[in-house]
């Protein structure tokens, strides 16, 4: 089953990833309003579309990734985009983490082994 891990990877970057450009797009646009202003500055915001473009393409290999493999060894895998989504809070974000947050990380990595094995 080790050979999960590497889709799994991939998958959870994307999805990071998109989540990463969501938040630079909703930083960049106006408060949520009703309104044509608002949504032609949504829809001409290369992030949002950039962010789309990672969850499709995260939602491609899920599909690919749950046909090939077992599911109870495919589903957990997901919780590696917790893993980059701490990185990403800390590279891009600059946020801070406590120890207590990287024990978690560290249980989480530790726990898509042991279910990959």
């Amino acid at each position: 089953m080790w050979r999960i891990i590497p889709y799994a990877v991939a998958q959870s970057l994307l999805l990071c990833g998109g989540q990463v450009l969501l938040k630079f797009a909703l930083m960049r646009m106006p408060h949520f309003e009703w309104t044509k202003a608002f949504w032609v500055s949504m829809l001409t915001n290369w992030q949002f579309a950039a962010c789309g473009a990672c969850f499709a393409l995260a939602s491609l290999l899920w599909m690919w990734i749950v046909k090939v493999f077992p599911f109870s060894t495919a589903y957990p895998m997901v919780s590696l985009s917790y893993v980059f989504g701490m990185l990403a809070a800390i590279l891009f974000f600059h946020e801070e983490v406590s120890m207590m947050k990287w024990t978690g990380i560290i249980l989480i990595i530790i726990g898509c082994f042991l279910i990959a094995k």
